[in-house]
C-alpha cells in the first residue's frame, strides 16, 4: 500500500511485498485450521469452549494470537496493512472470530499502562491462549454512560475490597480472569473516581449467573462480587484513572466490532442461501444484496484508508466510532437478508424440537437452521461497545467538528 497523500488521495492497491505475505498467510491457515471449526464457522454453526481454545493455542503455538503486538511483547510486529490480511485470511478460511477480550483488547492496555512486572505476569498466558479473560465494563443502568459505574472497589491495606455487579459478560461463565472498571471515589467528575482492576474469577466471593437468550445459549451472564479481595498489585496505572484506560481499550473494541472481514466472508453466505432458497432470480432481491455489497466495499475503503495512513506515518481521523456504526449496521443488514432468503426455514434452533428430532440437519434446509440465532444475536451490535447513537455524537464532535 503506498504512501499516503495530502487530504487522504492515497492509492489503496497492495504492494507485491504484501500479496506475497497474504499467500504466505492463506497456505499457513489452510494448514492448521481444522475443518471441523471451519464447517462449523461458514455454516453459523455453535461453535463450543474447547473449538474456540483450539484455534486460539494453535495461533498461540505460532505466535499469531497477539498478532496486533509489538516484538517487545512477544508479538510478530506486523505493521497495521499486515494486521489486516491476517485478519482477512483468518475470515475468509473460516476461522473463529479470536475471542477479543485478552489479546485485543486487556493486553494493549497492560501494554501501554501496566508496569513491568504486570507485562511479565498476564502477557504470556494470553499470547498463549492458556488464560481466558472476560471484560467488566457494563453494569444495570450504566451500559453505554460508563461513567455512571457504581462497582466500588474500597482500598484497605494491600488489597481492595470489590463489591458490586458487572451484566452482559459476553462468555463469562468461561472467564478466568476480569478486568474490571471499578469506582475508588466518589469526588469530583465521575470520570475521575474510576480505576482499572484485574481480578481472578476464581476469587471468593465471585459468582456469575448466565443470562439464557432467544437461542437457549448463555452467551452473556451477570457477574457478582461479594466482598472480592483483590491484591492492589492488580491494579493498572494509577488509581481513578481508569477513564483513561479505558478510552483506550474500547477504541480496539470499536475497530474490532467493525469486522469488516467477517461481513465479506457472510455476503458469499448469503448469495449461497439466497441460491439455494430461489431467491437468487428475484431482481428486487438481488438488488438489496447489491446494496449491501457497495456498503461493505466502501467500509473496506475506508479502514484501508486508515491502515493507510498508519503506514505512512501520518495521524489517522478519530473513525473508530464511525466504523464501529457502519460494520454493526452491516452485520444487522445481512443477517436481515438471511432471514428473508430462507423464509420459513430460518426457524429458532429449539432444543426440545431438536430432541423429538424435528428439526435439524437432517430435516431439509439445513443451511437455514442457525439464521434465527444469528439475527437475534446481531441485534446487540448497534448497542454494545457504545451504543451507534452516542458514536454518532462523537463523530460529530471529533471528526466533522460539529
Amino acid at each position: 500500500m503506498l504512501r499516503s497523500l495530502e487530504n487522504w488521495d492515497m492509492d489503496l492497491n497492495f504492494t507485491a511485498e504484501e500479496t506475497a505475505f497474504r499467500h504466505e498467510i492463506r497456505q499457513w491457515v489452510a494448514t492448521h485450521l481444522p475443518p471441523e471449526i471451519s464447517h462449523k464457522v461458514h455454516n453459523a454453526l455453535r461453535l463450543t469452549r474447547d473449538d474456540l481454545q483450539r484455534w486460539a493455542r494453535i495461533l498461540g503455538k505460532q505466535g499469531w494470537l497477539g498478532w496486533g503486538w509489538p516484538k517487545q511483547f512477544g508479538g510478530p510486529g506486523w505493521n497495521a496493512v499486515q494486521k489486516h490480511l491476517f485478519e482477512e485470511e483468518c475470515a475468509l478460511a473460516g476461522a473463529p472470530r479470536v475471542v477479543p477480550f485478552g489479546p485485543v483488547m486487556v493486553a494493549p492496555v497492560i501494554m501501554a499502562f501496566g508496569n513491568a512486572e504486570q507485562q511479565k505476569r498476564f502477557l504470556p498466558g494470553i499470547a498463549s491462549g492458556e488464560v481466558w479473560w472476560s471484560q467488566g465494563y457494563s453494569e444495570p443502568g450504566s451500559g453505554s454512560d460508563l461513567a455512571s459505574v457504581k462497582c466500588k472497589a474500597e482500598r484497605v491495606g494491600d488489597n481492595y475490597i470489590v463489591n458490586g455487579q458487572k451484566t452482559w459478560t459476553t462468555l463469562g461463565q468461561y472467564g478466568e480472569w476480569i478486568f474490571c472498571l471499578v469506582r475508588t471515589s466518589t469526588e469530583g467528575k465521575p470520570q475521575t473516581g474510576i480505576s482499572f482492576l484485574l481480578i481472578d474469577m476464581k476469587s471468593p466471593g465471585v459468582s456469575v449467573r448466565p443470562i439464557v437468550l432467544l437461542d437457549g445459549e448463555p452467551e452473556v451472564n451477570e457477574v457478582f462480587f461479594d466482598n472480592v479481595e483483590v491484591p492492589a498489585e492488580n491494579l493498572i496505572g494509577e488509581e481513578n484513572k481508569g477513564w483513561t484506560y479505558a478510552k483506550h481499550l474500547l477504541a480496539h473494541e470499536r475497530t474490532n466490532i467493525a469486522d469488516v472481514n467477517r461481513a465479506k466472508r457472510e455476503l458469499e453466505r448469503l448469495k449461497r442461501i439466497a441460491k439455494a432458497d430461489g431467491l437468487w432470480d428475484d431482481g428486487r432481491f438481488r438488488d438489496q444484496i447489491a446494496l449491501l455489497e457497495v456498503d461493505i466495499v466502501a467500509l473496506e475503503m475506508m479502514v484501508l484508508r486508515v491502515l493507510s495512513a498508519e503506514k505512512s506515518g501520518k495521524q489517522s481521523l478519530d473513525v473508530a466510532g464511525l466504523l464501529k456504526i457502519r460494520g454493526s449496521e452491516i452485520q444487522q443488514r445481512y443477517s436481515e437478508l438471511m432471514m428473508l432468503a430462507a423464509g420459513p426455514f430460518a426457524t429458532a434452533f429449539v432444543s426440545e424440537a431438536m430432541e423429538a428430532g424435528w428439526q435439524g440437519p437432517h430435516v431439509g434446509a439445513a443451511h437455514c437452521a442457525p439464521l434465527a440465532s444469528t439475527f437475534f444475536n446481531l441485534r446487540k451490535t448497534t448497542i454494545y461497545g457504545g451504543s451507534n447513537e452516542v458514536q454518532r455524537n462523537i463523530v460529530a464532535q471529533t471528526v466533522l467538528g460539529s
